[in-house]
């Protein structure tokens, strides 16, 4: 019933589909829920995979070397956590589940498996095995490094999921949205760079596949003492200006590659984390680039990634670099960030 990976064998998700990671925690099988419901959306199958490691011990004597353990106890352990995980979802879902054990580190394990993905979905932390590796001791390394789209999904979100087995979890004070309270837009940061104008295309594309607006979100941080160098003040209006003029050529760009696709901008005042944050509470989906320019997709997997990426209040999709020949005709719609 269940496909299986021996140890050194060459891995492959089988064509397109969508991967989830999970590790039997709350928010693996949040991840999981997700996941299934795009993959439905997509009609594309759904690879679940659990990844385990063997524990290597070093032996007493020098000439001894090294040993390894049996891992079948360990293999078991993980085809249970898998076993549990997908018998979760019952018969609610109608896709097709493809079960994966994987032996491997478990960063590198999804790593490796989206070079043939078109999406990752993972929960923003775990047991500190599958899930809570990725974005534990190694960081962002599946949104930073993926070769596809990655999308990080919070047990926060799990009362706009509307599924029997989701514990939702315990906040204080701060209660968490449900289905009716989640606004049916997508939102893309942006901040003038190349990765923020793919990031802006691919947010285009799910907004369209989904039915809905798509807002085009830019962050103006309040001025701090790093500015007090300058020989002259900044012009706080002026600056203003001069972005939105940017922003409503991007505007224009978008719109000429999406003609059907209800398109607003917005240039808000504020800290790019905590607007993103924010928006992440209601919104359908919010998208982010790799890297930028400091700002909205700049900061991603940067000095503030964490702050993103574990504090946002629904599902987050980084967009990995890549060539489009949609980004070649940008500069014929106005200025651009220099």
């Amino acid at each position: 019933m269940f496909e299986t990976h021996e140890p050194g064998a060459p891995r492959h998700s089988q064509g397109r589909g969508i991967v989830v990671g999970v590790d039997g925690s709350d928010q693996s099988m949040c991840a999981l829920v997700w996941a299934a419901h795009e993959a439905k959306r997509r009609r594309s199958p759904l690879h679940v995979v659990t990844a385990y490691t063997v524990p290597v011990f070093a032996a007493s004597s020098m000439d001894a070397g090294y040993a390894t353990v049996d891992d079948t106890v360990i293999r078991e352990g993980a085809q249970s956590v898998l076993d549990q995980s997908i018998g979760r979802l019952a018969s609610r879902h109608d896709i097709e589940i493809v079960p994966r054990v994987e032996s491997g580190d478990a960063a590198g394990v999804l790593l490796e498996l989206s070079e043939e993905a078109e999406l990752m979905v993972v929960g923003s932390r775990g047991r500190g095995g599958f899930v809570g590796r990725l974005l534990g001791s190694v960081s962002s390394a599946l949104p930073a490094h993926a070769k596809c789209p990655t999308v990080v999904v919070p047990l926060f979100c799990a009362p706009r999921l509307n599924e029997a087995g989701v514990s939702a979890p315990r906040t204080k004070g701060e209660p968490c949205p449900k289905a009716e309270d989640v606004e049916k837009v997508v939102v893309v940061g942006v901040d003038g760079s190349e990765q923020a104008r793919m990031a802006s295309l691919l947010a285009a594309e799910q907004a369209e596949s989904r039915g809905l607006p798509l807002r085009v979100v830019c962050s103006l941080p309040p001025f701090t003492g790093s500015l007090a160098w300058m020989p002259t003040p900044v012009d706080r209006d002026a600056l203003h200006s001069e972005i939105m003029v940017q922003l409503n050529a991007g505007k224009a760009w978008l719109q000429s590659h999406f003609p059907r696709l209800e398109i607003s901008i917005e240039l808000l005042d504020g800290p790019p984390v905590e607007i993103l944050i924010e928006a992440s509470r209601t919104a359908e989906l919010v998208v982010l680039g790799t890297r930028g320019r400091g700002g909205f997709a700049g900061m991603l997997l940067g000095s503030t990634s964490q702050g993103v990426l574990h504090h946002a209040k629904g599902p987050v999709l980084v967009v990995p670099d890549r060539e489009d020949p949609r980004l070649a005709d940008r500069a014929r719609f106005g200025p651009m960030a220099a």
